[in-house]
């Protein structure tokens, strides 16, 4: 079992987990510093830390950290805490798995490709999502997750939460609009979609009077998309962009 792979499995799945690591041993002790063993968020684990009442210990404090989601660092003496005869002392260091961040790109376009390609470098999960096919195959980067299919059959299979984020700017505007429209009910943790100052304003006006969006939520979408440095190419615009998801992403 390679606990690594694990991680990042349930990092995919967006499951809650936390790591728990030996860091210090002192005396006799079921196992010795670098022994992990990860704690699922239903109380089961992967891998051991030695077994008998510290590891049940462990997994208590473990599933406590999850619920706050911050690490800490236990201190256990196994024959006083624990009536555990091995008689030595541990030190455990427990960090909840941070989910990976999944970002769905709407439009396979320039940018788009740009976006993924440049985004692949970070800790976001991708998905790039076209109807053109020919525009997909274009985008040669490993790690890419590539869905050509068509934007209404698509999206009421994706899952959303509040690591989701979404950025919209496929090749028409009624397409934006009509992801936008689905998008914006859905927990994420940023929405955004790219146009101009005019496409914003009408949008803003049709949500507003088909009653599709309210003000507030409107607010919340980041249009038009990134952070202003005068961005011209492609490449330029998608660097704006990730520039603003890196903010929302740290801001959490």
């Amino acid at each position: 079992m390679n606990i690594y792979t694990e991680i990042e499995q349930i990092k995919k799945r967006g499951e809650n987990a936390a790591l728990c690591i030996i860091v210090q041993t002192k005396g006799s002790t079921p196992r010795k510093a670098g022994a992990k063993m990860i704690v699922l968020e239903n109380g089961g684990i992967i891998g051991t830390i030695g077994g008998g009442n510290l590891e049940k210990k462990v997994i208590e404090n473990a599933l406590q950290q999850i619920k706050k989601n911050e690490p800490q660092l236990f201190k256990h003496d196994l024959l006083h805490q624990h009536n555990m005869c091995c008689g030595g002392n541990v030190e455990i260091y427990i960090e909840p798995i941070k989910k990976m961040n999944k970002l769905y790109v709407f439009g396979a376009g320039h940018t788009g490709s740009a976006l993924a390609k440049i985004a692949q470098e970070l800790d976001f999960d991708i998905y790039v999502i076209d109807d053109r096919k020919e525009y997909m195959d274009e985008i040669k980067t490993e790690g890419i997750n590539k869905l050509n299919l068509e934007y209404q059959k698509i999206l009421p299979t994706l899952p959303f939460d509040k690591n989701t984020y979404i950025v919209i700017m496929t090749y028409e505007h009624a397409h934006d609009r009509d992801i936008l429209s689905y998008c914006i009910k859905k927990p994420n943790a940023y929405i955004g979609m790219i146009g101009s100052q005019r496409k914003v304003e009408i949008t803003k006006k049709m949500f507003i009077e088909g009653k599709i969006a309210t003000k507030a939520e409107l607010e919340n979408v980041d249009m038009p998309m990134g952070i202003s440095i005068n961005a011209d190419s492609p490449e330029e615009i998608a660097i704006s962009i990730l520039a603003k998801l890196i903010e929302t992403k740290n801001k959490k």
